[in-house]
């Protein structure tokens, strides 16, 4: 644990080609993330988490993975969650609080004997986003609600059942893509938005989460920061993360290949660090920026061995 760097990589297959086997044993990243390109079926799912933690001869190694449901069901050759939105949840809460605590009970039970069943013990939810009229459509379908009462309190739930079955959450995108209007896969979301209304709203929504890991969002708060995105931003990191959402565990950043970051590779990996994030987050398992991005981080510091020792004991 104390050997690997401060980031998460994605690989590229349904398996570990040789030079995958090379990196991770040579750069030792943090966490590894699967994405739907490495899920064929069960088994297979299950000989590659095998085959990454043998690795690191550690079968608690961190392996993440995306299932919202919905448009972002990672597992969909597993089992197809493609009708089960967050916000299919939230009618069902607005039209029988019962039925949907226990629907959804039943849910997440389910996802979560699967992940453990594979060895994938990080799910990346929930997402508080508090949706609006034109909150872009990579969001808006992700979303619990409009509401920030309900995004808060369905993500509690969210986070506590997925805690009771031993699968870690990422809360996502702190402190709120809700006003963004357009995709931050591919434009800087600029949101101008006054002071009052983003903290009674978009980032009241992550506030006191007991989740032991947030994803941060590519996006410019211009009344807080009008030069950097959350994640490349120190005053929106300490400031708002850290002291009004007392967020106290491991910050990612979003995917740093993401266009919203507008500088180079090696600059936005220096520049998230600096801001405050403790794992650099790089998703398309292109080989050569991965070298680029371990070549640039830090090995993991105190305060990521402390919060990963916590969670290797919350897995137990």
């Amino acid at each position: 644990m104390k050997n690997r760097k401060a980031f998460i990589v994605g690989i590229s297959s349904t398996f570990l080609k040789k030079n995958e086997i090379d990196f991770l044993k040579t750069n030792k990243p943090w966490g590894v993330i699967l994405f739907s390109r490495n899920i064929n079926d069960f088994i297979q799912t299950k000989k590659l988490v095998n085959q990454i933690k043998s690795c690191f001869r550690d079968n608690k190694y961190p392996i993440l993975i995306d299932e919202e449901g919905g448009k972002v069901s990672r597992l969909k050759k597993i089992i197809d969650t493609s009708n089960f939105p967050p916000k299919s949840f939230t009618k069902l809460y607005l039209k029988n609080k019962k039925k949907f605590f226990y629907q959804y009970k039943i849910y997440i039970n389910s996802i979560s004997q699967i992940l453990n069943d594979l060895g994938i013990n990080i799910n990346t939810v929930p997402v508080l986003d508090v949706a609006r009229d034109k909150t872009n459509k990579i969001i808006v379908d992700r979303a619990f609600s409009n509401r920030v009462k309900i995004v808060s309190k369905l993500g509690d739930y969210c986070i506590k059942m997925y805690t009771e079955n031993r699968i870690g959450t990422v809360i996502k995108h702190i402190p709120g893509h809700g006003l963004a209007t357009n995709d931050s896969h591919f434009s800087t979301p600029v949101v101008n938005e006054k002071k009052k209304i983003l903290n009674n709203i978009d980032f009241l929504a992550f506030k006191n989460k007991k989740s032991l890991f947030a994803m941060t969002a590519h996006i410019i708060y211009s009344q807080y920061d009008s030069n950097n995105t959350a994640t490349h931003s120190k005053i929106i990191i300490d400031d708002i993360i850290r002291k009004k959402l007392k967020f106290r565990h491991l910050l990612i950043s979003d995917d740093i290949s993401m266009k919203a970051l507008k500088y180079g590779l090696k600059e936005n990996v220096i520049r998230s660090l600096k801001a405050g994030c403790n794992l650099i987050l790089h998703c398309n398992a292109n080989i050569n920026e991965m070298r680029i991005v371990a070549n640039n981080v830090p090995k993991t510091d105190d305060f990521v061995i402390k919060k990963t020792s916590q969670f290797y004991k919350f897995l137990m």
